[in-house]
């Protein structure tokens, strides 16, 4: 494990032990993280707010387990391990899939913040806070989320309308998008895990 992150882990008082396992995705699904490195993922050129889509690829980051990025995303035993320094650059620090999806989708990933962590998972660009939400918010009154723990995402995406949740529970009933793009994550404060990212296209 990168050292950042062994720090980070402990200066939170995280006890999070990595270990790989035998999943598979379920019929019909592709991962998008293959468990081991980061193929299939890259960094795109900064764009601003406004511009609806990620920039042009600029870095795939192929076969990496550390991310060319300042290492703030560690791929270690089935796990992207995502940290942000603050003196980072945040238009930087967002790690995509090379592919694009313009049909619509399921998306399902898990993850495990640390306490107060703050991420966030793109959608072909808009972004779905995914933090420790009873703590950071913005979903404060989630009844089913597991602080410290592994929790699911799921996005159902529509003719550019996703519907997201967490184990169950609504965070976006109708989060619009534009009509292609790819799947992002984000690091801002903490240490934030994923894992078991893996996508359904439809018709």
């Amino acid at each position: 494990m990168n050292r950042l992150v062994a720090t980070l882990l402990i200066t939170l008082g995280c006890s999070f032990t990595l270990h790989a396992d035998d999943w598979k995705p379920e019929p019909g699904f592709i991962s998008l993280f293959n468990g081991t490195d980061l193929t299939g993922w890259c960094f795109r050129e900064k764009t601003g707010k406004d511009d609806p889509n990620p920039g042009a690829i600029l870095a795939r980051q192929d076969g990496k387990t550390e991310a060319a990025d300042a290492g703030r995303y560690i791929v270690s035993n089935g796990v992207i391990a995502v940290t942000f320094p603050d003196e980072a650059d945040k238009l930087t620090g967002q790690l995509y899939t090379v592919a694009e999806f313009p049909k619509n989708f399921v998306l399902k990933l898990e993850f495990r913040a640390s306490v107060n962590a703050d991420s966030g998972i793109f959608i072909r660009k808009p972004q779905l806070q995914c933090r420790d939400y009873l703590v950071a918010g913005p979903y404060l009154e989630l009844k089913q989320y597991k602080p410290q723990e592994w929790n699911q995402i799921e996005v159902t995406v529509k003719d550019g309308v996703a519907q997201c949740t967490c184990n169950g529970e609504v965070l976006e009933a109708a989060l619009a998008l534009p009509a292609n793009g790819p799947i992002g994550l984000e690091g801002d404060r903490g240490v934030m895990e994923y894992r078991r990212i893996r996508i359904k296209e439809m018709p």
